[in-house]
């Protein structure tokens, strides 16, 4: 059987070698499992960041596939360790902090969830601090060998939903949502999916108005000007040709942006 395709998102930067020890971890386990880097550089401690992050990419990846995320803030505290199954047969491992439910409701909903409390899957060496190397990576290494998610630990009815992301709202006929994430470019991603957008409109961001929205890509208006266009997540974004909008325009994550239909 084909080894699982197993993600891996944390706020461990590259700097250090701790993404390098999480995975000698896991592949001590599974050494001929398939780890996809989606990335290391979250924020550090930002957990919303990284649920952002994790919840845009998990789509891509085949039924059965494996997720480890590690933005832990609260690692050695009474915050629950956890894995869970989505509906569409994927697993998620990592804090029960938030941090895995946007990815999980986007993959079907909960199908089964435990708490990590059988320590004969974890790694040989236990730290307080290290729980993406010693605790996680080692269980996530388990589940690519074949051992079932019921096995490791006591089951669990939900996780934890400290944050949610904010739906967009409506005000005097015109949809109104806010600035999500803001990427490696600077475009300032929304909570606006495509499908509830006009045909046509104005976008209104701070103090930054763009008509004639959507534009069809990048290059549509001139250097160093602003646009909008539905981006690869399916949401409505801003950019500035050549350059960072979250530079130029002064805004970011928080920002009220309304759609006013043309």
């Amino acid at each position: 059987m084909q080894a699982p395709l197993i993600s891996l998102l944390t706020d461990f930067g590259l700097t250090d070698t701790y993404v390098g020890q999480m995975k000698a971890a896991l592949l001590r386990i599974a050494p001929n499992a398939l780890l996809v880097d989606l990335t290391h550089e979250v924020p550090a401690q930002d957990v919303k960041a990284g649920a952002f992050l994790l919840w845009s990419a998990v789509e891509a990846f085949p039924e059965g596939s494996l997720h480890l995320a590690v933005v832990d803030p609260g690692v050695g505290s009474t915050r629950r360790a956890v894995a869970a199954r989505t509906r569409r047969g994927d697993v998620l491992v990592g804090p029960d902090n938030g941090l895995l439910v946007p990815a999980l409701e986007q993959l079907g909903g909960l199908a089964a969830a435990v708490e990590l409390t059988a320590p004969e899957y974890w790694g040989p060496k236990q730290s307080r601090t290290f729980h993406g190397r010693d605790v996680f990576a080692p269980v996530v290494g388990h589940l690519a060998a074949g051992i079932p998610l019921e096995k490791l630990g006591r089951a669990l009815q939900d996780l934890e939903r400290p944050f949610s992301f904010p739906p967009p709202k409506e005000e005097d006929g015109c949809p109104v949502g806010e600035v999500l994430h803001v990427d490696t470019y600077g475009n300032l991603i929304t909570n606006l999916p495509g499908a509830v957008l006009p045909a046509r409109f104005r976008v209104h961001l701070g103090n930054t108005v763009i008509e004639n929205a959507p534009q069809a890509h990048y290059q549509a208006v001139a250097q160093g000007k602003p646009l909008s266009l539905v981006g690869s997540a399916g949401l409505l974004e801003v950019s500035v040709r050549d350059g960072s909008a979250a530079e130029v325009l002064g805004v970011g994550r928080g920002a009220r942006v309304r759609i006013e239909p043309r």
